[in-house]
């Protein structure tokens, strides 16, 4: 009989992620049933939001059940198929199982398109998540124009890069927020950003005071703590704030919540609104076809940082929380 590695929630973490939360093992392989296909992964996305899913607490979906299959954006090749309409051969990506095989009657899942010179990692990497979160928190809730200042954390990251690049293509003046002066220099040498500031070695507020010193119109919000703080001191009257993400807190055993980000959004009028990519599900054409255009006329560029084994698939992780993933992060599973 043959069988699938796959990784289950042991318990659920108390602060920061360690490697006992989650159990690595084997189990037999069922047999496809009528309308079921088996999907062979080939890459695992590993993001920030995955933190939540194995919380009790409120999310946007129920969270993963103490000895389930943890969970994920996946993108995978059909080897068996007993379902019509899904062929062998067709590459299906969508929320599935950590797991190098999964049994499935597709639900979730739709055929990723594929682009001329871009590879599965890019086009996975890119539009299964990150590329339409960028598109749509920006474009949509932020509204950016000519000539306005765009701040981006998480800069390096998945969304962070796109994010900025788009705001470049908009008019706007583009100031990231990265760690380290290697993903600074990426960010400005590479993705074309006007300037980077590296939160480990500099004043965040500093800095914008330098760089922006007439405020600051559009944040793109990923990381929570004192970098958002230290950005919303400094917005502009009716600036623009979309919330993505709060990766610093996630692992936090209590929010932590600051007076002064209610007092500011409150005296400056701010326009504030949290999302979701699943919010734009009818969508996702639009953004896939708008990105994958400005990729192909070399206006657009992505970074993978690719790691190597399901078996790596909580350290990996581990590294997303401590920064020191380089780009989108993702996992080969199989070759």
């Amino acid at each position: 009989m043959s069988i699938r590695h796959v990784w289950r929630l042991a318990r659920r973490p108390s602060g920061t992620i360690v490697a006992g939360d989650f159990e690595f093992g084997s189990e037999p392989l069922p047999e496809l049933s009528d309308g079921q296909i088996l999907l062979r992964v080939r890459y695992l996305s590993l993001d920030p939001a995955q933190r939540i899913f194995i919380d009790a607490r409120e999310q946007f979906m129920p969270p993963v059940e103490l000895g389930a299959p943890m969970h994920g954006f996946v993108v995978g090749v059909v080897e068996k198929s007993r379902r019509t309409g899904i062929t062998e051969g067709t590459i299906l990506s969508g929320v599935g199982e950590w797991a190098d095989y999964i049994v499935s009657d597709g639900t979730g899942f739709t055929e990723l398109p594929t682009f001329p010179g871009l590879s599965l990692a890019a086009t996975f990497g890119t539009f299964s998540l990150v590329g339409p979160t960028a598109y749509f928190g920006l474009l949509d809730i932020a509204s950016p124009q000519p000539g306005e200042t765009l701040v981006v954390s998480a800069a390096s990251g998945g969304v962070g890069q796109i994010v900025g690049q788009i705001g470049k293509l908009k008019g706007c003046r583009v100031i990231g927020i990265a760690g380290g002066p290697q993903k600074c220099a990426f960010v400005t040498e590479q993705l074309g950003f006007d300037a980077c500031i590296d939160y480990k070695s500099a004043n965040v507020g500093e800095m914008l005071d330098h760089l922006a010193p007439e405020g600051v119109d559009i944040y793109f919000e990923q990381v929570g703590g004192s970098i958002r703080n230290a950005v919303m001191e400094r917005m502009k009257m009716f600036g623009r704030v979309s919330l993505c993400g709060l990766i610093s807190e996630y692992n936090a055993a209590e929010a932590d919540t600051q007076p002064s980000f209610s007092w500011v959004t409150m005296m400056r009028r701010l326009t504030i609104r949290g999302f979701i990519v699943d919010d734009y599900q009818r969508r996702l054409p639009e953004a896939v076809e708008n990105l994958a255009a400005w990729m192909q006329s070399g206006q657009l560029t992505t970074h993978q940082d690719i790691r190597q084994g399901l078996e790596n698939a909580v350290s990996s992780l581990q590294d997303l929380y401590s920064g020191q993933n380089f780009g989108k992060l993702l996992l080969e599973v199989t070759p």
